[in-house]
């Protein structure tokens, strides 16, 4: 059973009170207790003096300071309380003062401190009891229980003091792994989103570059030529900024309701169709294998290193063709460009290049690039499927891509 509302309430209010004001409280009660009995003396020899009041009041006084000074505090209560019993003035019927302590003991002090004074009473309870005049073995018995009770009582609050400490570092030790977690997925997604801004950019720019200096070489002797170039260089721009608008829609944490999705494997041959009538170049798309469904980053991390790869070619290669492959196996996809240029300048292949093999190891594959077989230039990239994927049925065109076999 539950405790009732309003205990609950009473002790949320004592444990948020000030605790020196609830000290003192308590020793007044305590007080008052002891008092009970010299103010209504029971009938009998027992002598009711000052003097016995007195030491009554020893045993309830040093409670004020039991959180400050809680061994001061026992020893003084320990000292005072047989000699009350054994000055007989009045008899402690009931040591409210060693329960008191005793309970603050178990709750607040070391091991061995409280272990030592729960001995010390159990003893002293016991000797202090032969010098009352017809003690009665259930008065033995009622001492020692209420001595255990209020030291159970402590060992209690001390546990659940220590466990609610446990449940409360736990939650704050939580709170910053899901800090920690959140402020990681933060940077990764920014991180992809500054290659996606760099590949879609890159890519863009490149077209229009090249579209923009074959321009004025037309514009006197093909003007149809020349419309088409700016057109490219329109059209280009355009698809550059509706990526953007998506891109940076994460960033502003926009919803994505009518907006088009990320691209995957079934935009490439758009990409390949826009290459190839931008930047003069002529690019052929290839597949072999059964096309199947991928993971959505698998799927955007495809399309990336086309787009990559090919705004290399268009940059640095100087080449006339290039061909896209695309090798559907049973455990991957693997990602072949090739052109016939003469690729980067640097040693390291520069950002883009960079870009692929990140992207690549996000995915949890692995990309290579270098001189072709042939000469030219080749990028190539595996990116391993998800476990359990499910082909597609077949004129479903998932891929978007033409199947070609062998030969």
């Amino acid at each position: 059973m539950s405790p009732p509302p309003w205990f609950t309430r009473v002790v949320a209010r004592l444990r948020t009170a000030n605790p020196y004001v609830v000290d003192t409280a308590l020793a007044a009660f305590v007080l008052f207790a002891v008092s009970l009995q010299w103010i209504f003396p029971d009938e009998g020899d027992d002598r009711l003096t000052w003097q016995g009041w007195l030491l009554g009041a020893a045993t309830a006084v040093p409670l004020v300071w039991r959180r400050r000074a809680p061994s001061a505090t026992a020893c003084a209560v320990s000292v005072a309380t047989p000699a009350m019993a054994v000055y007989h003035a009045p008899p402690p019927d009931v040591v409210w003062g060693g329960l008191v302590v005793l309970y603050t003991l178990a709750a607040r002090s070391p091991a061995w401190q409280r272990r030592f004074m729960l001995a010390g009473w159990l003893i002293g309870v016991t000797l202090t009891m032969q010098h009352k005049e017809g003690a009665r073995p259930f008065e033995y018995a009622f001492h020692l229980l209420t001595v255990l009770c209020a030291y159970g009582l402590g060992t209690l609050a001390r546990v659940q003091r220590a466990y609610t400490a446990e449940i409360e570092d736990r939650a704050r030790r939580l709170e910053r792994e899901r800090a920690a977690d959140t402020a990681r997925a933060i940077a990764q997604e920014r991180a992809r989103i500054a290659r996606d801004m760099h590949d879609v950019l890159a890519h863009a720019v490149s077209l229009m570059v090249v579209q923009a200096e074959a321009g004025p070489v037309v514009v006197r002797s093909d003007p149809e030529r020349a419309e088409a170039s700016f057109d490219a260089i329109a059209a280009a721009g355009r698809d550059a900024m509706g990526q953007l608008r998506r891109i940076l829609g994460v960033l502003k944490e926009e919803q994505r309701n009518g907006t088009s999705p990320q691209p995957g494997v079934a935009a490439l041959p758009a990409l390949v169709r826009q290459v190839g009538e931008s930047a003069g170049l002529r690019v052929e798309l290839r597949a072999t294998g059964e096309p199947y469904p991928l993971p959505p980053d698998t799927e955007v991390a495809a399309y990336r290193v086309v787009q990559e790869a090919l705004t290399n070619t268009v940059k640095h290669a100087y080449a006339t063709c290039a061909t896209v492959e695309l090798d559907w196996t049973e455990d991957a996809l693997t990602l072949t460009v090739t052109d016939d240029g003469r690729g980067p300048a640097g040693p390291g292949g520069g950002h883009g290049l960079i870009g692929i093999r990140e992207r690549a190891g996000v995915c949890g594959g692995s990309a290579q690039a270098g001189r072709g077989p042939d000469g030219g230039f080749r990028v190539v990239v595996r990116l391993p499927a998800a476990d359990g994927r499910q082909a597609v049925a077949p004129g479903a065109g998932r891929s978007g891509v033409r199947r070609r076999g062998p030969g």
